[in-house]
C-alpha cells in the first residue's frame, strides 16, 4: 500500500476514529471527503469506529478490519476504543523495542519480552495486575480473530489450558497463560457525602475552603457541572450513560419527594446492560430547569447561527414529534458516538437530541466531562484541599453508600421478624447487593461484591477505633493486676 512521507520524528502507531469528515486518511482512490463517507458507509463501518495508522501514515485493511467485524460490532464503542488502545501499545513496543517486527510476524519471545517491559523494567509503564490482564484480553482476542481470518498463521499470545470448575461448561478450552492469576481490583476509592460536598463546592462551584462563595471565580457553568456530578453520585451511571442521555429520555416531575425512574437503553448501556435507574426527585427538578432555562438559551443563539441544519449530511436527523413514542424509540436505538451527532424536533426547531450541551451548543463529549473534574480537583489542590475525584469515583460512591444504607434497612427488618417470616423476607425482597448490582448493571454479582469490602472494611476500623489506647501497651497489660490469690495446688506458677 502507498504511503505518504513520514513526518520528522513520527515513529509510532497512531490511533483515530472513523468520522465521516475525516480528511486526513490516505488510501489508494479514496482522497476526497465524499468517497471518504461512500467508503466507510459501504463497508458498513460505523462512525467512531477507531483504527490504527502505521508509523508511515498507511492504513491497513486487515488489520483495522477487526474493529469493525462481527467478533467487535457487539461491543460498546468505548470498548473497540479501548482494545484499540491496547493494541497500539503492543504495536509500537514491536516497533521500538524488537527492530520494527511487524504484527504478522510476532512470535511468543515478543510478547514475553512485552510482558516484561510492561511489568517489570523500571523504564516501562510497571502497570498493575488488572491493567495487564485486560491488555492480553484485547491482544488475544486480537489474534484469535486475525488467525480465524488467515492473516497470521500462529498467535503470539500463549496458552494454557483453563482449570475445569464443576458446574460449568467452557467452550474455549484455552486462554493466555499470561493472564496474572486472581487480579482483581480492590483500590477502589469514594467519598464520605461531607467529603464530597466540600470537592463539588469548592472545584466545581468555585467556593472558598471555607464554604463560602468566592465573589471572584468566573465560572459560567459552574451550576451545570455541579448538576452533572450530582446526577451522577446519586444515579450510580457510568460518565458516557450519562453523557449520552436524551431529553425525551428524562422522566415527568410528578412529586419532590421520593424517585422517579427511567429506562436506560440497551444502546449508550456498556455491556447492553438496559435498566432502570432511579433519579431523586430533587435532582430532576434541577435538571429540568436546567433544560428549560440554560440549555434552552444555548438551543436559542446556536440556532440562530444556522447550527443544527437537517441536511447536513453528517448529522443523525429524527423528523418525529417532540415526546413521541416514535422519537423516544428512534432516540433509543442510537448509541452514544450516534446521540452527539443526533438532531431532534424540540418544540420551536431543530435541537441536539443530548442534555448536556457546551456553550457552542454542541454535546459535550466524554473528555470535556474529564477535563471539567481535573479542573476542579486543581481548584481543590490550589485551596490546600486533598480531595479530588474523578467520574467513575462519584459511581463507587453511590454503589457504597447505597449498600450501606440497603443493609442498615435490611437488618433491622430482619430483627424483627422470626426465622419464619426471614425465609419469606428474603424471597419476596431478596439481598440488598442483587439490587444494586442490577442498578450498576454488573453482569456478576462477584463485581459488585467488591463494594461489600470496603462496608467490611469500615466496620473494621470503626470497631478497631472503639479500643482503648491502653490495650496496644504492653507495658500497661499487668500494671493492674493484683496477685491476691496463690495457684491451686499441684500446679506451678
Amino acid at each position: 500500500m502507498e504511503a505518504v512521507p513520514r513526518p520528522s520524528g513520527l515513529q509510532r502507531w497512531t490511533l483515530h476514529r472513523a468520522r465521516d469528515h475525516y480528511r486526513e486518511i490516505y488510501l489508494p482512490g479514496v482522497e476526497w471527503l465524499g468517497e471518504w463517507r461512500d467508503w466507510l458507509r459501504g463497508a458498513g463501518i460505523p462512525s467512531g469506529t477507531p483504527f490504527l495508522l502505521s508509523p508511515q501514515l498507511t492504513y491497513d485493511f486487515e488489520l483495522n478490519a477487526f474493529f469493525y467485524s462481527s467478533e467487535m460490532l457487539v461491543s460498546a464503542m468505548s470498548t473497540r476504543c479501548g482494545y484499540a488502545a491496547d493494541i497500539r501499545t503492543f504495536l509500537n513496543f514491536l516497533e521500538e523495542g524488537r527492530s520494527g517486527t511487524g504484527w504478522r510476524d510476532a512470535a511468543s519471545e515478543d510478547h514475553l519480552a512485552y510482558m516484561v517491559w510492561r511489568r517489570e523494567d523500571p523504564r516501562g509503564a510497571r502497570v498493575s495486575d488488572a491493567t495487564w490482564n485486560r491488555e492480553v484480553a484485547a491482544m488475544d482476542r486480537f489474534f484469535r480473530w486475525q488467525l480465524s481470518q488467515g492473516t497470521v498463521r500462529e498467535s503470539p499470545i500463549p496458552q494454557r489450558r483453563r482449570r475445569s470448575r464443576r458446574g460449568r461448561r467452557t467452550v474455549d478450552p484455552t486462554q493466555p497463560s499470561t493472564y496474572v492469576p486472581g487480579a482483581r481490583r480492590s483500590n477502589i476509592h469514594w467519598l464520605p457525602s461531607a467529603s464530597y460536598r466540600v470537592w463539588r463546592d469548592v472545584g466545581l462551584r468555585g467556593y472558598q475552603s471555607s464554604g463560602l462563595p468566592n465573589p471572584r471565580f468566573r465560572g459560567r457553568w459552574a451550576d451545570r457541572n455541579a448538576l452533572f456530578a450530582d446526577a451522577m453520585v446519586r444515579t450510580g451511571l457510568r460518565l458516557s450513560e450519562q453523557a449520552s442521555l436524551a431529553t425525551c429520555e428524562l422522566p415527568s416531575l410528578h412529586t419532590l419527594v421520593g424517585y422517579h425512574r427511567f429506562w436506560l437503553p440497551k444502546a449508550i448501556a456498556k455491556g447492553g446492560s438496559s435498566r432502570f435507574v432511579y433519579l431523586p426527585s430533587p435532582i430532576l427538578r434541577d435538571i429540568q430547569a436546567y433544560v428549560e432555562t440554560d440549555r434552552r438559551q444555548i438551543v436559542i443563539r446556536a440556532r440562530a447561527r444556522g447550527k443544527y441544519d437537517p441536511s447536513d449530511r453528517s448529522m443523525v436527523v429524527i423528523d418525529e414529534p417532540y415526546g413521541s413514542s416514535r422519537q423516544r424509540k428512534m432516540v433509543a436505538s442510537l448509541g452514544p458516538e450516534e446521540r452527539s451527532r443526533a438532531l431532534i424536533r424540540g418544540g420551536d426547531g431543530w435541537e441536539p437530541a443530548v442534555v448536556w450541551l457546551g456553550e457552542e451548543g454542541s454535546p459535550l463529549a466524554r473528555k470535556s466531562w474529564q477535563g471539567i473534574f481535573e479542573e476542579a480537583n486543581g481548584r481543590c489542590q490550589k485551596a490546600g484541599l486533598s480531595v479530588s475525584a474523578h467520574p467513575h469515583l462519584l459511581r463507587h460512591t453511590y454503589a457504597v453508600t447505597t449498600l450501606e444504607l440497603m443493609y442498615r434497612g435490611h437488618l433491622q427488618n430482619l430483627g424483627r421478624f422470626n426465622p419464619t417470616q426471614r425465609v419469606h423476607y428474603r424471597m419476596v425482597w431478596g439481598e440488598p447487593i442483587r439490587w444494586v448490582q442490577s442498578r450498576l448493571g454488573h453482569r456478576s454479582q462477584e463485581t459488585t461484591s467488591l463494594y461489600l469490602h470496603i462496608l467490611e472494611r469500615l466496620e473494621m476500623e470503626t470497631r478497631m477505633a472503639l479500643i482503648d489506647e491502653a490495650w496496644d501497651n504492653p507495658q500497661t497489660l499487668f500494671a493492674h493486676l493484683h496477685d491476691s490469690e496463690a495457684p491451686p495446688d499441684g500446679e506451678e506458677r
